[in-house]
């Protein structure tokens, strides 16, 4: 039976042209955009993963970059240190030619307190952003190394420690309070003996015997900062192992979301010239669906 008030054939086409229009404005969407899950109503389970790992790939570029501050001042603490070594070798120099007969005192002693004002000099400037590594009071200096997100999803900052020793046999040149050098602290300010600290001595008047002590003092002293630059140089070796692999983990993230929500190009490509086509179809079922009562107007002429 032919009906003029429903037309069941055009229905059935305009169904069809709908959905198959919905598949090529979401098609269209995924190659426009690029992603397959855009928002949460794509796929919410896939929109939430995406969105948490981007959150911890920001935090991961702020380690980046906390790691290059990092990296920074355990550089300068390493220069410092490397450049107060070669100036407490010219003094130990100094203190040898000093045991020669005849040698004036006074004249060796002028040069080594020009050395020894050049330590002060080196432990003052070696600063960065307000923090000194080689010249400060006991504690521990940290610098933030990771974020980690356990299995619990529970989130968490990891830093690596440096702990000052201003000792005599510690790791920092000079002590520091509230915010000035204390020059009768640190590996170079602490009195030794009858000598003094490699920073106070004055040999105008040693004898032989003090040039020895104070010879030895220097080699204590040089023993103790050649420690410190090798803890100095493991850390920022510790340091630009962790840059590259906070590096690698942030594209690692970026490939596994990639994984999750990116689009698949070649097969957005591939449905869209079947739905354009499909689309062309529909339109011709449709047209000839609604030709089709038209035709009934021949049975009355």
């Amino acid at each position: 039976m032919t009906s003029i008030n429903t037309n069941s054939s055009a229905q059935a086409a305009l169904q069809t042209l709908r959905n198959v229009n919905q598949g090529l404005n979401k098609t269209q969407n995924h190659v426009s955009s690029g992603y397959r899950v855009e928002k949460a109503s794509d796929n919410a389970a896939y929109w939430s993963i995406a969105t948490t790992m981007r959150s911890d790939n920001k935090a991961l570029s702020a380690v980046s970059d906390a790691l290059g501050v990092g990296a920074a001042k355990v550089d300068t603490a390493y220069t410092a240190m490397d450049s107060a070594i070669d100036v407490v070798g010219d003094i130990k120099a100094k203190l040898v030619a000093a045991t020669e007969n005849g040698v004036d005192k006074a004249k060796v002693q002028e040069e080594i307190g020009q050395l020894q004002q050049q330590l002060l000099s080196i432990a003052q400037s070696a600063s960065f952003n307000g923090e000194n590594w080689v010249a400060g009071a006991a504690g521990t200096k940290s610098v933030v190394s990771s974020f980690v997100r356990d299995g619990s999803n529970a989130v968490s900052i990891t830093t690596t420690d440096y702990v000052l020793d201003s000792g005599s046999a510690g790791n920092v040149l000079f002590g520091m309070s509230n915010g000035t050098v204390e020059t009768s602290t640190g590996i170079l300010g602490t009195s030794t003996g009858a000598t003094g600290s490699i920073y106070s001595m004055d040999i105008t008047n040693f004898t032989a015997g003090q040039i020895q002590s104070a010879l030895t003092n220097v080699e204590s002293a040089l023993k103790s900062m050649t420690s410190a630059g090798a803890a100095l140089g493991s850390l920022s070796s510790r340091i630009d192992s962790q840059e590259d692999f906070v590096s690698a983990l942030s594209d690692s993230i970026d490939s596994g979301i990639g994984r999750l929500v990116d689009a698949d190009m070649e097969e957005e490509s591939s449905r869209l010239s079947a739905l354009q086509t499909q689309q062309q179809l529909a339109i011709q079922s449709l047209s000839i669906a609604n030709s089709s009562s038209q035709n009934i107007l021949s049975l009355f002429r």
